[in-house]
């Protein structure tokens, strides 16, 4: 673990895993709340396949100086920082959840330097044309977000009085829960130590102007998804499917948000598979 150092003075909390002989660097983006730890579950499969993990905590949570009023697409600007500090030229990137608007975020503003990117279970821009964007998230994922929209007060107000809703997950979701990403609840936890502060940053970023179009991305995207998501329905994935040029999307069949993490060996594989002589 190590700080960086943002251009305008904040402090980036960041995680590297090496491997000997890397031949792919992935920046992984967190969700929402969660620290930014590498995912555990994958690093196993990650180190047979000597992919390097680099992540960091968002504004706000962890060890990360909150930035108020930050968009998705600083999430570009602070990757770019940590790349710096760590000598990366050339990286993927992959976001799960409340991540996958900020990995395509860096795909679109970073240009040649990022591989290719994987959003998974990923949120559309709100409000985005021809979606509708609601239709289809639980209830309490809805009571959220419409608070979002309403401003910070109303935002912090539902955080601090609503209670977890169980039926957010889906069954399989669940048994992945009991599983390897039962992590997730864990650095879940970690997140929520200090407070909901990068939560509510995190919220209001996704349904303000993301500041960059996802339709303008160029690099390789995988958008992976289950067709069974309470939390961000398919929909979302679709409508960004047909709008960035260089979208693959891999929709399955009875997962859920969490659950279609179990295709995420293979997502890294299709990562690997964008690598090219120069990237090593």
């Amino acid at each position: 673990m190590i700080e960086v150092t943002s251009p305008d003075g904040r402090t980036l909390r960041t995680y590297d895993v090496p491997v000997d002989d890397p031949v792919l660097t992935v920046v992984w983006h967190h969700g929402t709340p969660n620290v930014g730890t590498p995912p555990e579950p994958l690093l196993p499969a990650s180190a047979a396949r000597r992919i390097r993990w680099v992540s960091y905590d968002r504004p706000g949570y962890g060890g990360s100086t909150p930035h108020p009023g930050r968009d998705i697409a600083s999430a570009a600007g602070d990757v770019a920082a940590i790349a710096d500090a760590l000598g990366l030229s050339r990286f993927a990137v992959l976001g799960h959840s409340g991540g996958g608007p900020h990995a395509l975020a860096c795909a679109a503003l970073l240009g040649d330097r990022v591989v290719a990117a994987v959003s998974g279970s990923g949120l559309a821009p709100y409000p985005a044309d021809g979606l509708d964007w609601y239709t289809g998230i639980n209830p309490a994922g809805t009571a959220e977000l419409r608070a979002a929209v309403e401003g910070r007060s109303a935002l912090e107000h539902v955080l601090t009085t609503s209670e977890y809703d169980p039926s957010m997950f889906t069954p399989t979701d669940h048994a992945a829960l009991e599983g390897d990403w039962g992590w997730l609840g864990r650095i879940a936890g970690e997140a929520l130590a200090d407070g909901i502060g990068g939560m509510v940053d995190d919220d209001l970023a996704y349904v303000a102007p993301w500041g960059f179009d996802p339709a303008a991305i160029t690099a390789p995207v995988l958008l992976l998804h289950g067709d069974a998501d309470r939390v961000v329905p398919s929909s979302h994935a679709r409508w960004l499917a047909e709008r960035i040029p260089s979208a693959e999307l891999w929709l399955r069949p009875g997962d859920g948000h969490v659950s279609v993490l179990h295709a995420a060996t293979d997502a890294l594989d299709w990562l690997l598979s964008k690598v090219d002589a120069t990237d090593r």
